[in-house]
């Protein structure tokens, strides 16, 4: 009988929880522009007795559920970071239902609408470097990269080798969102001026970095960040651009084509991103060179005209994935390759008039050289970020390879004519180039704050480096192409880094300090496997850095800093091979080389955004070309050495001045004194130094309906690098117009480089028994046109910036 009763009982008050059924309720959170908010938290308590009797986040697309309901009557709350607090103050949950969209109110338009705006400087100083807010700044809107570059402060565009000099020193290292481009300093250039500047957020000027980075890199750093948003979704940039050059007396089709896609998807805890880009591009410069030889009973005067036309089209794409496991941990994947393929043909005529023994008598070499260079890299790397708190407490990991292709074929065709025209003789040769070169990286980064004033950071890093060099010379004789014994050669070279350091960062109200050092460790070894030749080195280097930053006021700051830092030479200036340019020049590596160190030291004072820069830097074994000629055969030969001290003082400023709302000036200016000296320089001494300045000014002009105009002027007086001396002032004026449209998602710009046609080089090299002078006169007037369309949603967050492990050690691939 109780059994029955238990029965019954547990049969009533079943029936009595059926009967009072359970509801949900369910809906989609969103801003003011309707976009999703996901993990925005959303509490729903019952009015009678504030109790909050559920919870829960919304999802990746903004979207929630709150279930198991018993009927009543509810107040619902949504709380997200960044977003004011919503209520809803009544629900009356009967039954299943669906909320209309509920939308959030972000704190940053609720700032707008009380008209409380905080704006950065467009120059700011901080302890170890200068950064400029491009960002939202009107001086920087609707150029290029390489404009709003132009108007940093001790930034200087070397127009003859296209190469970025920061405070007068060349061997910058550029970065974007914290990894490095490695290409050559004109496909740099070139790169940055195809860039708009709406793009990007924020450009660093690090000319004395911390110790935390690669000691490698004389003149510092220059860090390129991108704008980066924080909503879901899809976007997309594609980019057309074309070039023009109008030239006298050069190919008529002297063009570039660009054409880019980028590609960013986030949706849930990935984030997807990829580019590819599709380049064609040519190039014609025209050089002249006179030297003088002398030796026993003869006496030469040649005189060489080159023609160089060089064509290349490329290819490069871009694949990466981070992967947010949780809010504290993020993995990244990212695989790039690129390929690029050029030709170039080179016509010369050297014409020589020799007196021998008191008899005058002239001749000629008529040489066609065509080269073709296939060049490829792929690049992997992965990434793990894990913050242990909130409060900048995290740990970094990288892991790379890098492997690069660099092949070439050369043919060379010469005839030698005597005084009259006729031809005496005629040569042939071919070389082939194959170098294989991969790198293997590894570095970790921890950074630990004491306290809100006080932090410590700490690495390691280790790298591998191992270049497999096969030269093949040939020439033909006799009908047959036979081995050039004396230049063919294999050289293997070996390389292993392995470093760490330590930095401490110290802030009170008025200074700011800190203090690095950093240790590497080197072991090289190069190989010349036919020469049986081998160069095997083994050194620990120190390198020290010192910041120290001085608040005096709002208005007024001083910064002191000091680092010591090094440049190895690239792989390829190591190889020994000896390559021929024409029956006169050559061109070879040097085994022997040695890395250069600088210390540099730099004090910088800032008034709001105007400021004034002195530095000094010394190199010891500097890296440089040089020029032997023998008098007796009259063939030059080019090679690397180490000059043994170069310094250089250099004095900067930087005045931007707001002439009108729409029209801003951005003034810059230098001076510097650059010495030179070796003891035992092509065996005597040499000396040489000289003061120089330069100068850059632009104006901004915004104009009605969307459109903006710019005109830029800059001026490089003579000045002596090495044993190189630049013997006339070089200057030229660029303007550019653009039009934006479609809420600045399309834009075209139409802009003219050179228009005065008064950007040309010519120099000299007087030492020892060289006497020798050059002009350069290259594709430096150029009309560009280039179209771009963002599309998707643009508050998409594009990919992480990081550093991989074996950026330094790829900058050095290149030739």
């Amino acid at each position: 009988m109780k059994k029955l009763l238990v029965l019954m009982a547990c049969l009533l008050a079943w029936g009595t929880l059926f009967a009072q059924k359970l509801s949900k309720i369910s809906g989609k959170i969103v801003d003011e522009k309707t976009q999703p908010v996901a993990f925005a938290v959303v509490s729903l308590r019952n009015i009678q007795d504030t109790v909050t009797v559920k919870k829960t986040a919304t999802n990746i697309d903004g979207e929630f559920i709150l279930d198991q309901l018993k009927p009543g009557d509810y107040s619902l709350s949504v709380s997200m970071v960044g977003f004011k607090t919503r209520q809803v103050a009544k629900l009356s949950v009967t039954g299943d239902q669906k909320l209309a969209d509920i939308a959030i109110e972000s704190i940053v338009k609720q700032l707008n609408e009380v008209s409380v705006q905080a704006k950065k400087p467009f120059i700011e100083h901080q302890i170890d470097k200068t950064v400029l807010n491009v960002e939202n700044s009107i001086t920087a809107t609707g150029g290029t990269a390489l404009e709003v570059l132009e108007k940093a402060p001790g930034v200087q565009i070397d127009r003859q080798s296209d190469q970025i000099k920061l405070n007068n020193k060349s061997g910058v290292l550029v970065m974007i969102d914290g990894k490095t481009n490695f290409l050559s300093g004109a496909d740099v250039t070139t790169l940055l001026s195809n860039m708009s500047s709406d793009q990007i957020a924020t450009i660093e000027l690090i000319t004395n970095p911390s110790s935390k980075y690669d000691a490698a890199g004389n003149a510092g750093i220059i860090n390129i960040k991108l704008k980066r948003n924080k909503a879901f979704g899809t976007n997309g940039v594609a980019t057309f651009q074309f070039g023009q050059a109008f030239m006298p007396n050069t190919p008529g089709d002297i063009n570039r084509t660009a054409v880019n896609i980028s590609l960013n998807h986030r949706q849930g805890k990935w984030n997807i991103f990829g580019n590819g880009a599709f380049m064609n591009k040519a190039n014609f410069n025209n050089i002249v060179v006179d030297r003088t030889t002398a030796s026993s009973g003869l006496a030469s005067s040649l005189n060489q005209n080159f023609n160089r036309l060089n064509r290349g089209n490329g290819f490069q794409g871009k694949l990466g994935a981070d992967y947010y496991a949780s809010e504290k941990t993020v993995f990244g994947v990212m695989l790039d390759a690129n390929t690029i393929n050029t030709r170039l043909t080179n016509v010369s005529r050297t014409n020589i008039n020799e007196l021998r023994n008191g008899n005058a008598s002239s001749s000629a070499i008529l040489q066609d050289a065509l080269s073709t260079s296939p060049v490829g890299n792929l690049t992997a790397n992965f990434n793990i970020k894990h913050d242990f708190d909130k409060k900048g407490k995290n740990i970094t990991f990288d892991a790379d390879y890098s492997g690069f292709s660099n092949k070439k074929d050369e043919n060379f065709l010469a005839n030698y004519l005597n005084g009259s025209g006729s031809a005496t003789n005629n040569t042939a040769l071919r070389n082939n180039t194959d170098a294989q070169i991969d790198v293997y990286a590894a570095k970790t980064d921890l950074t630990l704050p004491l306290n809100k004033k006080m932090k410590i950071e700490t690495g390691l890093k280790s790298s591998y480096v191992i270049t497999h060099n096969n030269f093949i010379s040939e020439q033909f004789i006799a009908g047959v192409w036979q081995n050039d014994i004396g230049k063919s050669n294999n050289f293997v070279y070996k390389e292993n880094i392995n470093a760490a350091y330590v930095n401490l960062a110290k802030e009170w109200e008025k200074w700011q300090i800190q203090v690095g050092l950093r240790a590497e460790h080197t072991h090289s070894n190069g190989n010349s496997i036919t020469d049986n030749k081998e160069v095997d080195r083994n050194y620990l280097s120190l390198f020290p850095t010192v910041f120290l930053n001085q608040k005096i006021n709002k208005d007024h700051n001083i910064r002191y800093s000091y680092s010591r830092r090094v440049d190895r030479p690239n792989y390829q200036q190591l190889n020994p091979f000896v390559f021929y340019m024409d029956p006169l020049a050559l061109d070879q590596g040097n085994p022997y080389l040695k890395p250069q160190f600088t210390d540099n030291y730099e004090i910088n004072y800032s008034y709001k955004q105007a400021s004034l820069s002195i530095s000094y830097s010394d190199t010891r074994d500097m890296i440089t070309q040089i020029s032997q000629q023998d008098d007796v055969t009259r063939i030059i030969s080019v090679i690397r050495q180490n000059l043994g001290r170069a310094q250089n003082y250099w004095v900067g400023i930087a005045i931007p001045v707001k002439i009108a709302k729409w029209w801003n000036i951005q003034n810059n200016g230098s001076v510097f004194y650059s010495k030179f000296e070796d003891g035992n320089l092509e065996g005597a001494a040499y000396q040489a130094s000289k003061v120089a300045f330069n100068i850059y000014t632009s104006n901004s002009i915004t104009l009605p309906k969307n459109f903006s105009v710019e005109v830029s002027f800059w001026l490089n007086s003579p000045r002596v690098n090495g044993v190189e001396q630049t013997t006339i002032t070089q200057c030229a004026v660029n303007t550019g117009i653009q039009k934006t449209m479609m809420d600045k998602k399309l834009k075209f710009k139409l802009s003219m480089d050179d228009i005065f046609l008064t950007n040309r080089w010519e120099g000299k090299l007087v030492y020892q028994n060289l006497n020798m002078t050059v002009a350069n006169r290259y594709t430096s007037r150029r009309a560009n046109f280039s179209i771009s369309y963002g599309f998707g949603n643009q508050n998409v967050k594009s990919a992480r910036s990081r550093n991989t492990a074996g950026d330094d050690l790829k900058n050095r691939a290149g030739s």
